[in-house]
C-alpha cells in the first residue's frame, strides 16, 4: 500500500536526511494531486488556493494543481493516469463523471495511492471517501437564519425557488421548515417557483411583493431566483424593504449585495474546500487517519469531519458572503 511506503519514508526521513542533507528531504514531500474538472475556471483555482495553504500548515508537502483543458471524464482520466505513472501519494478529484472515472480510480489504488472526492462525488468503489462542500440540513437553517438575522423583532418571508420538482431546493426548504421553530416571529407566507427561468423567477418576486405589501424577505435557494428577486426587488422601489437572501454565486450577486438589495447570502467556500481536501488526503495518506464510517479526520481551521455510513462527509455551514467580503470572490467566481 502506498500508505505504508510513505510510512516508511517517514520513518527513514530522519536518517536520510543525516546522509544525504535536504536533497533527500525535498525528495521525500508528500505528494497530493488536486484534479479539478477543468483548469481556468476561478472556482477551482480559489480550492488550489486553498490546497496550498493547507500544505503550508502542514509542511513537507506538494500540491500538484491539475486537470484537463476541457469538462470530459476522458480528460480526467488522461490527467489521473499520468498521476498514477508518477507516483504520486493522493488524488483528491473533483469528478466530471460520478462513474467513468472509476476503473482509472481503482487502478490508483491498487498502486497504493489515496484517493478522495470532493466538490463532484465519484462513485464509492472509486474512491475511499467524498467531501461534500455542505449538508442538506446546514443548507436548510442557514437559508432561514440568512433572512432571521435581519428580522431581530421576527418578520414575513417568502420563498422562491426552482421547480416544482427539483430535489435540491425541495429537500433544503423541508429542512428549513424543520428548524422554523429556532427563529421566533419568523413566518413563511408562501413559497412559488420560478422554473429557474430568470424572467419567470422575476415575475414570481414580482407578485410575491405585491400579495403581500408588508413582506421583509424573500429567500432564494438557487442562484438564477436570487439574481431575479433581488432585481425585482430593485425595479419596486424596496431595497432597505426587503432584503433577497438565499444561495447565489459571488459574482451574480455582488450588484445585489452593492445596492443593498441583499443584505447577504451564502453558498460554499471554494478555498475552504481545497483546504479541507487537501488536509483530508494528507490525514488518509500519511496513516494518521482510515477511511472508514464513523472516523473523525481533522480539516485544521475548518473544524473536523465525520465519515457516515458511506464513507461522505459535509465539510460545514455554507460560506456567507456580504459588504464585507464580495469585492475578494466576486472575481473567483
Amino acid at each position: 500500500m502506498k500508505r505504508r511506503t510513505f510510512t516508511k519514508l517517514t520513518a527513514g526521513l530522519s536518517l536520510a536526511a543525516s546522509l544525504f542533507g535536504t536533497t533527500a528531504m525535498a525528495q521525500d514531500e508528500m505528494r497530493i494531486a488536486l484534479v479539478v474538472k477543468a483548469l481556468g475556471i476561478g472556482f477551482f483555482e480559489a480550492a488550489a488556493q486553498g490546497a496550498e495553504e493547507a500544505a503550508a500548515e502542514l509542511g513537507g508537502v506538494e500540491i500538484i494543481y491539475t486537470g484537463p483543458t476541457d469538462t470530459t471524464a476522458e480528460g480526467q482520466i488522461e490527467v489521473i493516469n499520468s498521476l498514477i505513472a508518477q507516483g504520486v501519494d493522493a488524488i483528491a478529484v473533483s469528478a466530471n463523471d460520478t462513474d467513468a472515472l472509476v476503473p482509472t480510480l481503482k487502478k490508483a489504488m491498487q498502486r497504493g495511492i489515496t484517493v478522495i472526492s470532493w466538490d463532484s462525488g465519484v462513485a464509492p468503489e472509486g474512491r475511499q471517501m467524498h467531501l461534500n462542500p455542505s449538508s442538506n440540513a446546514l443548507i436548510g437553517n442557514m437559508i432561514i437564519k440568512l433572512a432571521a438575522d435581519h428580522l431581530p423583532d421576527g418578520g414575513d418571508v417568502a420563498v422562491l425557488s426552482a421547480t416544482t420538482t427539483s430535489t435540491n431546493q425541495n429537500i433544503w426548504i423541508e429542512e428549513m421548515t424543520k428548524v422554523l421553530g429556532d427563529y421566533p416571529g419568523i413566518n413563511v407566507v408562501s413559497t412559488v417557483y420560478g422554473d429557474d427561468l430568470a424572467d419567470k423567477s422575476y415575475r414570481e418576486a414580482q407578485g410575491l411583493m405585491q400579495s403581500f405589501p408588508d413582506l421583509d424577505a424573500i429567500i432564494a435557494p438557487t442562484s438564477v431566483g436570487i439574481v431575479a428577486a433581488a432585481q425585482a426587488v430593485a425595479d419596486a422601489g424596496k431595497i432597505g424593504q426587503v432584503n433577497v437572501t438565499g444561495l447565489g454565486l459571488p459574482s451574480e450577486m455582488a450588484g445585489a449585495i452593492e445596492s443593498g438589495a441583499s443584505k447577504s447570502f451564502a453558498i460554499w467556500n471554494p478555498i475552504d474546500l481545497g483546504y479541507s481536501a487537501a488536509m483530508i488526503a494528507h490525514a488518509l495518506a500519511s496513516g494518521a487517519a482510515t477511511a472508514e464510517p464513523g472516523t473523525e479526520i481533522s480539516i485544521g481551521r475548518v473544524g473536523t469531519i465525520t465519515l457516515d455510513e458511506n464513507n461522505e462527509a459535509a465539510m460545514a455551514d455554507p460560506f456567507i458572503y456580504d459588504a464585507s467580503n464580495i469585492d475578494q470572490f466576486k472575481s473567483i467566481f
